[in-house]
């Protein structure tokens, strides 16, 4: 059979390089693609640990950052605080003890925190999701109850939650404040969203 004048280095060179460039177009069409699975950096942003500087927190005061959308407490709570808050019944409480998963294993005990005097919590209501007023003085105006140890009220529903965060029996809450995941890096710095085992 003859071959009617094809040149076969020709086809061969032709076919060799009609794939090359077809995989070179197969790969730039996949890496955009591909990296649109990627999270945006906002994206990633929004989820990263948060650094709090603390040396300027007094007794008694709370600040606020935000992680992954929300408004994240920390508070130094005084001596006074401490024992107010270790001093309330317990039958005051839906779940003095935590026993419900709100918090990291290593913020356990009664003021649910690495340190007692630091709390970080969550301040969202675990009711609705609105967001708890600070009132830290025993029996402070408008939260409509006697006998008031200091802590959080919720005025949209009337939830009540300790300086621990720890909900009070008889509220529309039915959970404690939420601890998130966080490490102290020193006396004055705290990284929220991250503990210590991840670091």
């Amino acid at each position: 059979m003859a071959d009617n004048g094809v040149n076969k280095g020709r086809r061969r060179f032709l076919v060799g390089a009609t794939t090359v460039v077809g995989a070179v177009g197969v790969v730039g069409v996949a890496v955009p693609f591909v990296a649109s699975w990627q999270p945006s950096a906002r994206a990633r942003a929004a989820g990263a640990p948060v650094q709090a500087d603390v040396s300027k927190l007094e007794p008694g005061q709370r600040m606020t950052v935000e992680w992954r959308g929300k408004p994240v407490w920390i508070l130094y709570r005084s001596q006074e605080m401490i024992e107010r808050t270790k001093s309330i019944a317990p039958e005051r409480l839906a779940d003095p003890n935590s026993q419900q998963p709100q918090q990291p294993p290593y913020a356990d005990g009664l003021l649910r925190s690495i340190k007692p005097e630091i709390g970080v919590i969550v301040g969202i209501c675990t009711h609705l999701g609105c967001s708890p007023l600070f009132k830290p003085e025993p029996d402070a105006e408008g939260v409509g109850v006697d006998n008031w140890p200091g802590g959080f009220f919720c005025p949209c529903h009337g939830s009540r939650f300790d300086l621990a965060g720890r909900v009070f029996r008889n509220v529309p809450a039915p959970l404690n404040l939420q601890v998130p995941p966080y490490r102290l890096d020193s006396d004055v710095l705290i990284t929220v969203g991250e503990d210590e085992e991840t670091a």
